[in-house]
């Protein structure tokens, strides 16, 4: 299958699933309506409120989608696909603003009490919808983790706090049957807290794909794999991954690769690792970066294994790679990657430098503090 063909079939699973989902919201939220106004209870008719703005969150993801799978243009070479975080966005933000929608109005409820008045068809009806939306909840949940959609992901988080709403407001109407006691707005203002709560971290989640997170540990380990299998490529270092959306990443990367290499190798190398690249994880490598190493002399690999005991001897160094020395200039250098929860990785920095020159006071070492990605 083509990266076009896959990037078409993501784009009808989520829309398939969108409108699953507009269908079962809209179903929920006129039999929900209907009961709450003939209970005057406010958590039921919240709950069909709620399912209506799920509806609402299915059309923007089905509209985000669209927009996101539009070819690349002049303007948009790299095509259209981030404007799935921002219909995400959109649907975290309608979440948030449920959550305090219901929030004031079971506020107000609480200031001003309404005994409601339950029967047995409502509480049927009520019960059903718990099992309707967890079971939604679950298929959309899973759907867009399988096809990487975060709006999907946010879609059905949000359904599954729904079927949590309409569990609690199911257990305040027996409860209130039972007992004649409603507490159905105080646990309306529960419930807001944690839909409020899910809104605030399905928008954090978005605003980490819009700045750019890190890459999953798994699968750049997976590409470096596929750029390993080429003979000439010794070490793969420094990979980035650039997104443009779900399933749409630009890769620039440095390899070692022996320094003896013509530029006619390595440009066949390059090509080799870009076609390997695309075919097997569907990214484009925009660019490849050459450490050249030297691997027959025997005075520069004793160098390499000296500094590297001196290096790794320091608390919070990850890596030393892209090596490189010349015995008659007395040169040498090298990138470090030292780890982010360092205090201060300036001063490790530091401290590595002066403690080489000491350590080889007849080299000159050129030190690269390198990024941790």
């Amino acid at each position: 299958m083509t990266q076009e063909n896959m990037v078409r079939e993501r784009e009808q699973v989520i829309i398939r699933t969108s409108i699953i989902g507009i269908l079962a919201n809209v179903f929920l939220a006129g039999f929900k309506a209907g009961v709450g106004i003939l209970s005057s209870s406010i958590a039921v008719i919240l709950d069909a409120v709620n399912n209506l703005s799920d509806a609402l969150s299915s059309v923007i993801t089905i509209i985000g989608t669209r927009l996101a799978g539009k070819k690349p243009d002049k303007k948009h070479p790299l095509g259209y696909g981030r404007m799935e975080y921002l219909s995400a966005m959109i649907v975290a933000a309608l979440v948030l603003y449920a959550g305090i929608t219901s929030l004031v109005e079971s506020v107000k409820k609480i200031i001003h009490p309404e005994m409601p008045d339950y029967s047995a068809v409502s509480l049927v009806i009520i019960a059903s919808a718990v099992v309707v939306k967890l079971i939604l909840g679950q298929y959309v949940k899973r759907t867009g983790e399988r096809v990487h959609s975060s709006s999907l992901v946010a879609s059905g988080s949000d359904a599954r706090f729904d079927a949590i709403l309409s569990l609690s407001v199911l257990l305040c109407a027996v409860l209130y049957l039972t007992t004649h006691v409603s507490l159905e707005a105080y646990v309306g203002v529960v419930i807001a807290g944690f839909i409020i709560k899910a809104g605030v971290e399905m928008l954090m989640e978005t605003l980490d794909d819009l700045l750019g997170r890190r890459a999953d540990r798994d699968y750049v380990s997976a590409i470096q794999k596929t750029i390993a299998e080429n003979p000439h490529v010794l070490g793969v270092y420094d990979m980035i991954l650039h997104s443009y959306g779900p399933e749409k990443n630009v890769a620039s990367l440095h390899v070692e690769v022996d320094r003896g290499m013509t530029a006619e190798e390595i440009d066949d190398m390059e090509r080799d690792i870009t076609v390997r690249v695309f075919r097997k994880h569907g990214v484009l490598v925009g660019g490849v970066s050459i450490y050249a190493v030297n691997q027959s002399d025997d005075e520069v690999g004793q160098l390499r294994r000296a500094v590297l005991d001196t290096v790794l001897r320091h608390e919070g160094v990850l890596q030393m790679h892209g090596f490189r020395a010349d015995p008659q200039k007395k040169t040498a250098q090298m990138d470090l990657i030292l780890d982010y929860s360092m205090d201060d990785r300036q001063a490790v920095y530091e401290r590595i430098c002066r403690e080489l020159k000491e350590t080889f006071p007849q080299y000159t070492f050129h030190v690269v503090m390198d990024l941790d990605i």
